[in-house]
């Protein structure tokens, strides 16, 4: 198994963490954080957030103009684009799933 060591620790704590991971799960204290095993009100993806990527798009000028006229302050209009490709691109995966 590879480990990635952010390169801001420092020895003292990467020799911690050395430590840590040679013990047995049994001998590691964990009395002052107990485990989670009700997990009924967790969110999955509720941290995700996907890696954007800039490009330059050439778009229909009267579909670029519906997506500004119908955005709103919080979210822009390549916001409300991107939502679109997002739900266009997961009911082709669950298509794909299904076939």
């Amino acid at each position: 198994m590879k480990r990635y060591i952010s390169k801001g620790i420092t020895p003292e704590i990467a020799a911690n963490l050395e430590e840590i991971a040679k013990m047995r799960d049994e001998d590691i204290d964990l009395s002052d954080m107990p485990e989670v095993t009700d997990w009924s009100n967790a969110v999955r993806g509720k941290f995700y957030r996907p890696v954007k990527q800039q490009l330059t798009l050439r778009l229909d000028a009267d579909v670029v103009h519906w997506f500004k006229t119908h955005a709103d302050g919080a979210k822009g209009y390549q916001t409300k684009i991107n939502a679109a490709l997002r739900q266009f691109v997961d009911r082709e995966i669950e298509r794909e799933r299904r076939a």
